[in-house]
């Protein structure tokens, strides 16, 4: 069985698309693709997909994970092309690498966020940023299926600034008017701290409130790098041990191969 590592995107208007949405549009992908998908046991088989840490529906991303099983070898290069060619514009598969290691999800640790805020004075964020920075916890609620709860945002952050825009990913809307970017690096903690949650936070200590909501795009997630405090790419260390594995799909062809002339 061969397993398949996946990095695809929610963009534009497809931000708004739910993780079930999201389900759904990849499994009709893998049935046009004809993916030789591996299957659950059981009386009600289903597909092995495992999603890890999406995000929430109304926000946008360019790091999604996934993993898919396989019960006949793939090349992982052309299986994601066709995939991304099944797949609606703006839920776009943009990578994809044989697994050669365990813990997907555990590599994910921390997120890159961008938060566009129409409506905010860069100034008037710098001066919030500031204070949400130097204040020990910043505590926000947030209703959940048990209720009310409340917790401390800010001791997920890692990094929040302001960012000119020159710096940011293209915008899903026109910035006609005063527009504050925020760069923001956020630990998978528990509970999960979220973007609106740190925007929650920057209400409280500075009343920070945007007239709009915010534009929020997932630009990386992966591993937390203590020493850089970088989050780096958690598919770098399957490529890293494509060397030290052998192929799956050249072996396979290989075995299929016949065999030459006798010289």
């Amino acid at each position: 069985m061969q397993r398949i590592r996946l990095r695809y995107t929610k963009r534009g208007r497809l931000r708004f698309t739910s993780h079930r949405d999201f389900q759904r549009a990849f499994e009709r992908a893998l049935r046009r693709s004809e993916v030789p998908m591996a299957y659950s046991a059981g009386f009600t088989p289903h597909p092995r997909v495992s999603y890890a840490n999406a995000a929430p529906t109304g926000t946008g991303s360019e790091a999604e994970y996934l993993e898919i099983a396989l019960a006949e070898p793939r090349d992982p290069a052309k299986l994601r092309e066709l995939l991304d060619e099944s797949m609606p514009v703006g839920l776009d598969i943009i990578d994809a690498v044989e697994a050669h290691t365990s813990g997907l999800a555990e590599r994910l640790t921390a997120s890159v966020w961008e938060l566009r805020l129409d409506g905010v004075d860069p100034a008037d964020a710098v001066r919030a940023v500031e204070a949400f920075l130097a204040a020990e916890a910043v505590e926000v609620q947030r209703r959940t299926k048990n209720g009310m709860r409340t917790f401390d945002t800010r001791g997920a952050v890692v990094s929040l600034e302001v960012v000119p825009a020159s710096a940011t990913a293209p915008a899903d809307r026109p910035l006609d008017n005063a527009c504050a970017i925020l760069r923001l690096v956020v630990r998978h903690l528990t509970p999960a701290v979220r973007p609106d949650d740190v925007l929650s936070g920057l209400r409280t200590v500075a009343d920070l409130t945007p007239p709009v909501p915010a534009a929020v795009t997932r630009l990386a997630q992966g591993l937390f790098d203590e020493e850089s405090g970088t989050v780096t790419d958690p598919l770098a260390p399957d490529r890293e041990a494509v060397t030290a594995a052998p192929p799956t799909v050249a072996v396979a062809a290989d075995a299929k191969a016949p065999e030459g002339p006798a010289a």
